[in-house]
């Protein structure tokens, strides 16, 4: 009985142990599962309120200096530089001699070529205003004599005829009058031909050749002239001479640069943009040259946008041209360009850093809710830049859109919105504009749209 007893004591207690046991892990688990619910994750995170203001969409790169005009200019012909106008740096304007080669024999050819065409000259106003007359008048009087002498052996032939025929004139002296009319008749045909080819064709083949000769002699001195100009190099642009290699003394070779002119008083500036970027551009949009070491950004305009794709790089060559009369940029800098595509007036716009892509590729914000969590609202952006973004729909002026902390913060998190920091503060007042019709909008005490 006893040993009975102590079995039945010995179960009650070990039951009543695990009950105590199960009854505290069950107690421990209730109290862990109620304290994770009430340890719900919070998010610090800063917002700033939707506004309307002015944006515009800019596209940015680097780009490399030339000059708008620019003229290396070597001698046509090779000879010794006898003298230099101009040094480098120099300021030139168009047509200003820059440099002098020999060019001693150039001007006697010149000079003769000169003689032989004064010659050609006078001997065509002597023929147009005595030669020529006085052979036409000579033929014609030829003409008119041959024709007389002509008319005179007709009538002694027709005399002679009718003395034959009445029997008092041998038959020998008419045959002698026929052959002495056939020969004036002969005559007068060579003179009158003569005449009329002399009148039709002979004064304007004379006329024709004097005019070939003095021709010839003005082309032979023009060429003459011309090489002897190509002793002179002239500037073909205004600028300044960037450029010169050579000394006085020096040979200049033919087709070999001497000197360098440069227009730098108008500038472009070449970059390669992105064809996403470049799509929107238009030649006469605004532009900014932004030069290391100047504080002031240089004003521009779009003056090309190439219309073929660059192959190599898959860019889109753009060509800013800048009016700079300071000097300040110069050829062959290297440049920031920020060219302004298209602007958005009274636009909704949001810091750009607080737009974000959801796994379907579609654009929303976390807007702060009044009760304390972070709402997600799908959005259609508009214009684009690094700063601000235009919302065209999906919140009002006003809305608190999550800027800084909102990465991965999944729809309906409990947030704690700090302080903006001094860059938030500077974005947020940097498009407000002091006139009355670009008043920044406050978000309402009590909104919610959820």
């Amino acid at each position: 009985m006893k040993r009975q007893l102590r079995t039945r004591v010995q179960r009650q207690f070990t039951a009543f142990v695990l009950a105590a046991l199960l009854g505290g892990l069950l107690s421990f688990s209730i109290g862990c599962s109620k304290q994770e619910k009430e340890k719900e994750p919070v998010v610090s995170v800063q917002t700033m309120p939707a506004q309307r203001s002015a944006i515009s969409q800019v596209a940015s790169a680097e780009a490399v200096v030339f000059p708008l005009q620019q003229a290396v200019i070597a001698p046509k012909i090779t000879s010794t530089i006898t003298d230099f106008k101009v040094q480098r740096g120099s300021r030139v304007k168009k047509g200003q001699l820059l440099a002098v080669l020999e060019n001693k024999d150039l001007a006697a050819a010149a000079e003769a070529s000169k003689g032989d065409l004064d010659q050609a000259e006078a001997s065509y106003v002597t023929t147009v205003n005595s030669s020529l007359p006085q052979q036409i008048q000579k033929a014609e009087l030829d003409a008119a004599a041959a024709k007389a002498a002509f008319d005179a052996q007709q009538k002694v032939y027709d005399s002679r005829k009718d003395l034959f025929q009445q029997g008092a004139l041998p038959r020998r002296e008419l045959d002698a009058a026929e052959v002495a009319l056939v020969q004036a008749r002969s005559q007068n045909q060579q003179a009158q031909k003569q005449f009329a080819d002399l009148q039709r064709l002979g004064k304007q083949q004379a006329l024709k050749a004097a005019k070939g000769s003095q021709e010839s002699a003005q082309g032979h001195y023009r060429a003459a002239a011309a090489q002897l100009s190509y002793s002179e190099i002239r500037s073909p642009i205004d600028g300044v001479v960037t450029d010169r290699p050579l000394y006085v003394g020096d040979l200049a070779t033919a087709n070999q640069p001497i000197l360098t002119v440069m227009n730098t008083s108008k500038l472009i500036a070449k970059a390669h943009i992105p064809q996403s970027e470049a799509a929107a551009l238009k030649v006469g949009n605004p532009a900014e040259l932004r030069v290391p070491g100047l504080d002031d950004p240089v004003k521009g305009r779009v003056s090309l946008v190439s219309p073929a794709l660059d192959p190599g790089s898959t860019t889109i060559e753009v060509w800013v041209e800048s009016s700079q009369p300071s000097g300040a940029v110069k050829p062959g800098m290297t440049v920031e360009v920020s060219m302004i595509s298209k602007t958005a007036k009274d636009a909704v716009v949001v810091p750009t850093a607080a737009i974000f892509k959801n796994a379907e590729g579609a654009d929303y914000v976390l807007r702060a809710g009044s009760d304390g969590k972070a709402h997600q609202k799908t959005v259609q952006l508009g214009v684009r830049n690094a700063e601000l973004t235009q919302i065209a729909a999906g919140i009002s002026p006003g809305d608190l859109v999550i800027t800084s902390g909102g990465y991965a913060v999944p729809d309906g998190t409990q947030i704690n919105i700090g302080k903006p920091g001094a860059e938030e503060k500077d974005v947020a007042n940097k498009d407000k504009k002091p006139d009355k019709a670009d008043r920044s909008v406050k978000p309402p005490a009590n909104k919610d749209k959820e």
